[in-house]
């Protein structure tokens, strides 16, 4: 472990190198002097990408952006903790990490490293009171979901659309697309999110989920920002039916995932028994005729048939769905 004095400073300067993408050199007075390119003064609204450089590509006359004094500068594992002698933004940490397979520098603080990873416990308690919900994963799914700490079943198979599904009857009724931000704006300015959405709306129930924040889509270096909230906006509009959800991690967008479907097979269950009451309260004919329109009783006549055929019924409140299926057997009987 590694320290510097008070009195020694970090240093941000201008990149002298026009071709450079990261405007900035920034310099911690640690060993010999650690040298990184970067983009900005201080890590604000994300974690500041890092690319590390020999101390020699520190300008002899460098245009000094900013100077601060040091408090504490200390390498400790795969990081740096760096306190600045200043009142506000102070505390900082110099991370090396591997993303997609390669070394890389990230310069984060206490308030984008919460951003990054927001300090939420996601419940336990199970969504819509169901002891077990089996949802189907899309047997394609690389890195699926494993729904671990719900009372979830999991089943691989295909599906026509969506990672996620949940199945009533062999008959898809809900399914949800997981997107990282990445795939999201490639699929969306390739074209093939509108192809998705069409046949995901041709479902009762669907959405698109994002492993990410909605202001992320802000930061985008590659596409311009506008083209890709204008195309969100454009497919909101025709498929209204299909809400696109940015849930700022993968953790919580599974917890989504998780807590839209149980709310999808409480919906099925509540349409199954209104289907059947409207059925049962359906004219009857007779050759195609229509004989009588028989509407559905009130519960104060239902109590009273109950009564009258010796079935045990409070004095008030509702009727237990047996009660109300041995009126309807007896009036078809």
């Amino acid at each position: 472990m590694q320290g510097c004095g008070p009195v020694v400073d970090v240093l941000i300067a201008r990149n002298p190198d026009p071709d450079s993408s990261l405007p900035l050199l920034l310099r911690l007075p640690i060993g010999g002097g650690l040298v990184f390119r970067t983009s900005d003064v201080w890590p604000r609204t994300k974690a500041l990408f890092c690319y590390p450089v020999g101390v020699d590509e520190w300008p002899d006359d460098p245009e000094i952006v900013e100077r601060v004094g040091v408090r504490s500068c200390v390498r400790r594992g795969a990081a740096i903790d760096l306190v600045l002698d200043r009142g506000r933004e102070n505390r900082s940490q110099i991370v090396f990490t591997k993303a997609r397979g390669r070394d890389m520098v990230f310069w984060q603080s206490p308030r984008t490293r919460k951003q990054a990873r927001p300090n939420v416990r996601t419940p336990t308690a199970r969504a819509a009171g169901l002891d077990d919900l089996t949802i189907v994963v899309d047997s394609h799914e690389r890195y699926a979901y494993r729904f671990s700490g719900q009372q979830v079943t999991t089943v691989s198979r295909a599906l026509p659309c969506g990672d996620y599904g949940l199945i009533v009857d062999d008959r898809l009724v809900a399914s949800v697309e997981r997107k990282s931000l990445a795939d999201l704006v490639t699929s969306l300015t390739g074209g093939k999110l509108r192809f998705a959405l069409a046949e995901l709306a041709a479902l009762p129930r669907a959405a698109v989920v994002v492993e990410d924040r909605y202001s992320a889509v802000f930061k985008l270096d590659r596409v311009r920002p506008a083209v890709v909230v204008d195309g969100l906006a454009e497919l909101q509009v025709r498929y209204p039916g299909v809400p696109i959800v940015f849930c700022e991690t993968r953790q919580l967008a599974e917890e989504w995932t998780y807590r839209y479907l149980a709310a999808v097979h409480q919906w099925i269950q509540a349409e199954a028994a209104a289907r059947e009451r409207i059925t049962s309260s359906a004219p009857e004919t007779v050759d195609g005729g229509v004989v009588s329109a028989v509407a559905e009783p009130s519960t104060a006549e239902v109590r009273a048939w109950a009564r009258g055929a010796g079935i045990d019924v409070p004095d008030r409140g509702r009727l237990r769905p047996e009660v109300w299926a041995a009126w309807r057997s007896a009036r078809h009987s």
